[in-house]
């Protein structure tokens, strides 16, 4: 099976005085080290000054190793924490270059490395892939102008009008604070409490309610931007745009009984699925289309589009295909990829622009906040799964876990 190592042969094996297996390294296999570098000699046992002990506080192997273990998890994220995640590129086939000068929208062919988090919002990290809930889709785009974080979910609306609300949905949804339970469920007293008391989320939860929440695979769900955002030209002229992101394989979903039974039997079931499918070649695709209106339109429109809780009917605005994306690579590591990457929907390129939707505008500020506190350091855009692939340069210097070494005299400007 691909991926397994071979065992080790007799020849390169010794067992202890305990009768433990000692393998050493040969071939094309480096010799285990510490951090450091130094070469282990010993991985099976602490260094004693008898046979029967005690360990010695100077087992440097042993302490880095324990000092590494007890250190290795990081706070997970406060909603979305269960997610799987794929490499992919995105293909331009339509361009945009009339409303916008970003060039991932305008040049025709060009292929963009992508990176997909698919995940649940109310479960915790090992929580399981199938309950009733909306599902995140997030893409981070590495394009020649930097980063671009499409950040969705897949339904095209959401539960509040106001960021400053989402603390207050969160916690409604979440486990009950006094007896940590139901988990990755909205099916409980404090969630419908705060639905009853929230009239403008009745449009969300009908989209909750329904098949949409219960997909059968991930490469089988819609993802939307959600919020209204602003493309702009060369000549500074702007238009409202709305993300849409279609299956290839269209929509399914499961019914009730099947999300249970399968919760039961396959916790990883979508995650398992997704990346099953990918090592098969059977890589899922999905088409990128968009609506595209312009202030005067908005004006007429009998709702407000700023509305995150309101769509705009594609009768009214009809979507436009101009792209795809395909998914055509897992993850190397799941900690260092699906766990680390960090989106945020501030990140837009050059001739991508906001919209006031204060549900977004709360976002803008929120993401980078809870990036910090979770991996730790300002420099989480230097990991490699978040680093732009294209050059980029300023004078934001030191901080936690600097891992670049700026070289020059001078880190100001002008």
């Amino acid at each position: 099976m691909s991926g397994i190592k071979p065992k080790v042969s007799q020849s390169s094996a010794q067992t202890g005085q305990g009768g433990e297996l000692h393998q050493h390294a040969g071939g094309e296999h480096p010799p285990l080290t510490t951090n450091q570098g130094i070469v282990v000699a010993d991985n099976q046992n602490s260094l004693k000054p008898a046979l029967r002990g005690p360990t010695l506080l100077e087992d440097f192997v042993l302490r880095e190793k324990i000092m590494h273990f007890d250190h290795e998890r990081i706070p997970e994220r406060i909603v979305h924490a269960r997610g799987s995640a794929a490499h992919g590129y995105f293909e331009l086939t339509h361009s945009l270059a009339e409303h916008t000068r970003a060039r991932v929208l305008s040049e025709v062919g060009t292929r963009t490395p992508v990176f997909v988090r698919f995940s649940t919002v109310a479960g915790g990290a090992g929580s399981v892939d199938t309950p009733r809930d909306v599902r995140g889709f997030s893409v981070k785009l590495y394009t020649q102008e930097g980063n671009w974080d499409l950040v969705g979910n897949n339904i095209p609306v959401f539960f509040i009008q106001d960021a400053i609300k989402f603390p207050d949905l969160v916690h409604a949804v979440k486990m009950e604070p006094d007896r940590g339970f139901p988990q990755a469920a909205s099916a409980h007293d404090t969630f419908w409490d705060f639905i009853s008391l929230s009239p403008e989320s009745m449009h969300m939860i009908m989209w909750a309610m329904s098949d949409r929440t219960i997909p059968r695979s991930l490469r089988m769900i819609e993802g939307f931007g959600v919020h209204s955002f602003r493309l702009v030209n060369d000549a500074g002229e702007s238009i409202f745009v709305k993300f849409h992101w279609r299956p290839k394989l269209g929509l399914q979903s499961t019914i009730w009984d099947e999300a249970v039974k399968i919760a039961g039997a396959d916790q990883d079931y979508h995650r398992r699925d997704l990346y099953e499918a990918i090592e098969a070649g059977q890589y899922p695709e999905w088409e990128l289309a968009v609506q595209l209106f312009t202030e005067e339109q908005a004006e007429g429109f009998p709702f407000d589009h700023l509305d995150a809780t309101k769509l705009v009917p594609e009768e009214l605005v009809p979507l436009t295909v101009i792209g795809r994306m395909v998914l055509d690579r897992n993850p190397d590591n799941f900690f260092a990829e699906t766990e680390q990457v960090a989106f945020c929907p501030a990140n837009v390129v050059p001739g991508i622009d906001f919209s006031n939707d204060p549900m977004l505008q709360g976002r803008l500020f929120s993401y980078l906040d809870t990036q910090l506190s979770r991996l730790g350091s300002p420099n989480f855009h230097q990991l490699p799964i978040n680093a732009p692939k294209c050059p980029f340069a300023n004078h934001q210097r030191d901080g936690q876990m600097q891992m670049q070494v700026p070289k020059g005299r001078v880190n100001y400007e002008p």
